[in-house]
């Protein structure tokens, strides 16, 4: 039986743009694998851990190659707690919209506790090393702008570029974005034809994820 991991990354619960391309996707996933347990995890309502003094000092042991020591480890409780959860998953969709060019700060805040070294990545003598692999991941957004290759603006997109990176780092490297842009710029009925566009991807690439 397939684990997913579904983060949300948006506060707005029902008025959100980005979970209802979202929940086509889940459509086309009740379609594939009617069996797939989804196991959701919403940043924004989560009471994420802090990345304290020992937190951090935690990952520069890890980063030297060693343990954490006993006085780091009830820092870093939590911490492991979130990285097991997130690598207990066989795929991941993640729903974030575009908050100033970027990802909302509650994502980032995830991101800076599960990434972590000698989970989700490594370094060796050729460089850092991804230790989750062949993992799909699907990142669902939305923006109020176009930011897409064509756009003037596209330069300002931070988003994918990113996530890209960071989850790279950590050795997923399948990750298709589905963006519904523009959703303000041009008006609501741009903004309807841009999601309903965007829900048909994502029921598609939800019938092909597993």
């Amino acid at each position: 039986m397939s684990k997913l991991l579904h983060i949300i990354a948006t506060p707005r619960e029902e008025d959100s743009r980005t979970l209802r391309v979202t929940e086509a996707f889940f459509e086309g996933l009740e379609n594939n694998d009617p069996d797939c347990r989804v196991d959701t995890l919403d940043v924004t309502k989560e009471k994420l851990p802090p990345m304290t003094m020992k937190a951090v000092s935690g990952k520069y042991v890890l980063l030297g190659g060693k343990d954490l020591p006993e006085d780091l480890k009830p820092a870093w409780n939590d911490i492991i707690k979130h990285i097991e959860r997130f690598l207990s998953a066989d795929g991941y969709v993640i729903s974030s919209p575009m908050w100033n060019f970027s990802i909302p700060y509650y994502l980032k805040h995830y991101i800076d506790v599960i990434l972590q070294p000698r989970y989700l990545f490594r370094y060796t003598e050729k460089g850092p090393e991804g230790l989750v692999k062949n993992k799909k991941m699907i990142i669902i957004t939305s923006r109020g702008g176009d930011y897409g290759p064509d756009s003037p603006s596209h330069s300002y997109d931070f988003q994918e570029p990113y996530l890209r990176a960071v989850f790279g780092l950590a050795g997923i490297t399948d990750i298709t974005f589905i963006n519904s842009q523009p959703m303000d710029a041009l008006g609501p009925e741009i903004q309807k034809q841009k999601i309903d566009a965007a829900k048909k991807i994502a029921k598609k690439a939800g019938e092909a994820f597993f």
